[in-house]
């Protein structure tokens, strides 16, 4: 490619706070995705660097997929990058030069680049592409070994945002979305530019701080009619409305109560295509769950969509108490995004939908239950990993199937179901196979103080846990040792009088601990066998964050990454 171009994303921008909708005016961090069509107008390619990279992780990105143009926000991002070789020019668009470089340019210097470039000139590029060329790379997340850069066509694009916006009902010229993911993920990409460009809709870029805690405010102003929030603003919401309702009179929690026990029902109903609501909802929808949606800018939204990883059941019934069903999404940046889609005529708790119309699912090498590795097949899957044939040759076999990598299995409805990742299962010394999601997501539904967990013991006699209290977080988003209200009143209600996360440690507050061993003695009476039993755990005391390594970009847990971290908690597990 004649170009490539890397320009780093998310949280670094500033939304336009237009109230003339009719007139949108352009923000900094609608950069990202003009960047990408300037681009590919041009037959270059877009690569996204997330602004919490490392600069080694930039400059690895930036050499493996050969760019010679970088755009960067500011004097911070600039510095990572300015020692790589063989670059055409760097552009900071935000703020004045602090020195003076060759071939870095500032926004209105690098405007002034094209003045003279007639449009007939510009016309025979955009006349030359092809379907099946490169359009855009998107870099995985390294997890598990150095990024990939996934190589996706202008097919894959075009076909997929067609089939899943047709698939879910999308209104032409009616659809109206927040972004606030980085746009370097898959999710936000074909979510907020791509989707939403073909029907005619409009993006709303949020503030920087969207995941530190205006993302709120900005969902009350736009009012979505269609929202993807990874689990984890699903879990911020939920605990911030738990929290009020605890300082709710008793009258008040007595109607809540209530009318969730009907909103329940009333979503299960609709689930299982039972059109019929239960006695008393018109009023629980009049006097709790329109507030509800007001309050949290979800009046207007016709589809709640979360996906990019594992939510728990506890939160899905939460919302669907609230008669706010959130319908999950499943893929990968390899499928260009969805691959199984639930939407209002097809779900089922738990379960992350129905295939793309379009394309296929295949388990491969299913088990005596029916669960195998989840293979893709379609024209969403992608052309290859960047300057990686081996790696290519490992995802795709010589039928085009896409191998995931995840476990899955169908039930009769053929909804599907992930049961866990192959490289995430845990091998235990005796030989067993113990996927740690679903005994990580049990705890926490069974002991509510708990933030983040992370099951432990690959080639090891037993099952451990590292665990997190959930804690307030700072202005940057970092984690602070100050308790949320809801831990507080966990605390309170254990006969505990605790504010921070280094009282109950240094303590090992014995009320505390107890309630915690109690839940995992729960959580193991449904072990299915002996192997799958959590033996022993420990509480860190610092909550996993984005900032600190332990999570990516759509707070997905590094496994790799919090083993190697705790590595001194681990080993004392098993006497190392």
């Amino acid at each position: 490619r004649n170009i490539c171009f890397i320009h780093s994303c998310s949280e670094n921008y500033t939304i336009s706070n237009s109230t003339d909708r009719k007139k949108p005016r352009m923000s900094k961090r609608s950069l990202d995705g003009m960047w990408d069509l300037i681009l590919f107008c041009h037959r270059g390619l877009a690569t996204g660097i997330y602004t919490t990279n490392s600069p080694e992780a930039c400059q690895y990105v930036a050499h493996n997929c050969e760019a010679n143009v970088l755009v960067v926000e500011n004097n911070k991002q600039l510095i990572k990058i300015l020692q790589l070789p063989h670059l055409k020019a760097i552009v900071q668009y935000k703020g004045e030069l602090e020195q003076k470089l060759p071939n870095v340019y500032t926004w209105a210097e690098f405007m002034k680049f094209g003045a003279n470039v007639p449009d007939s000139e510009l016309d025979v590029v955009i006349d030359s592409q092809k379907a099946n060329e490169c359009c855009t790379l998107i870099y995985t997340s390294g997890t598990t070994g150095n990024p990939k850069g996934v190589m996706l066509s202008h097919d894959n694009i075009t076909w997929t945002a067609s089939a899943t916006g047709r698939m879910i009902n999308l209104k032409m010229a009616e659809e109206e979305l927040v972004s606030y993911l980085p746009l370097s993920h898959v999710a936000a990409q074909v979510q907020d530019m791509w989707i939403c460009m073909r029907f005619a809709g409009i993006t709303n870029f949020a503030e920087p701080d969207a995941l530190k805690g205006s993302l709120a405010n900005t969902l009350r102003e736009v009012r979505p009619t269609s929202f993807l929030g990874v689990p984890r603003v699903w879990e911020k919401m939920q605990e911030a409305m738990k929290a009020i309702g605890a300082k709710s009179s008793v009258t008040k929690k007595k109607i809540a109560d209530w009318a969730k026990g009907i909103g329940l029902q009333a979503s299960y109903n609709a689930m299982n295509g039972d059109s019929s609501v239960p006695w008393g909802f018109t009023l629980a929808n009049a006097l709790v769950f329109k507030n509800v949606r007001k309050a949290l800018g979800l009046d207007r939204c016709r589809t709640c969509f979360t996906g990019a990883a594992p939510i728990t059941k506890d939160t899905l019934e939460y919302f669907m108490s609230l008669y706010i069903p959130l319908f999950e999404v499943y893929g990968m940046s390899e499928s260009t995004g969805p691959h199984s889609i639930s939407w209002a005529e097809g779900y089922r708790i738990m379960s992350c939908g129905k295939v793309l119309t379009g394309c296929k699912t295949k388990l491969d090498k299913p088990d005596t239950d029916g669960t195998g590795e989840i293979c893709f097949w379609g024209r969403h899957v992608f052309m290859g990993y960047l300057n990686m044939p081996e790696k290519t040759e490992e995802a795709l076999d010589t039928d085009g199937w896409l191998h995931s990598g995840d476990l899955g299995k169908h039930d009769e409805d053929d909804f599907l179901f992930i049961t866990g990742r192959i490289k995430e299962l845990i091998i235990t010394a005796g030989g067993e196979n113990v996927p740690p999601v679903p005994i990580e997501d049990a705890l926490k539904e069974e002991v509510s103080i708990i933030s983040n967990v992370m099951l432990v013991g690959d080639k090891k006699k037993f099952l451990s846990m590292l665990l997190t209290l959930k804690c307030n977080v700072d202005d940057n988003g970092d984690p602070t040792d100050e308790l949320t209200p809801l831990a507080v009143e966990y605390c309170r209600q254990h006969g505990v009088i605790a504010s921070k996360v280094s009282e109950i440690v240094n303590k090992k507050e014995p009320a505390i601990y107890k309630t915690i061993q109690e839940g995992i003695d729960r959580v193991n009476a449904k072990a299915t066998s002996n192997a799958q039993r959590v033996q022993k755990w420990t509480i860190v005391q610092r909550d996993f964050s984005i900032s600190g390594g332990e999570l990516g970009p759509t707070m997905k847990l590094k496994r790799p990454v919090v083993s190697k971290m705790y590595e001194e908690y681990i080993n004392k597990f098993y006497g190392e």
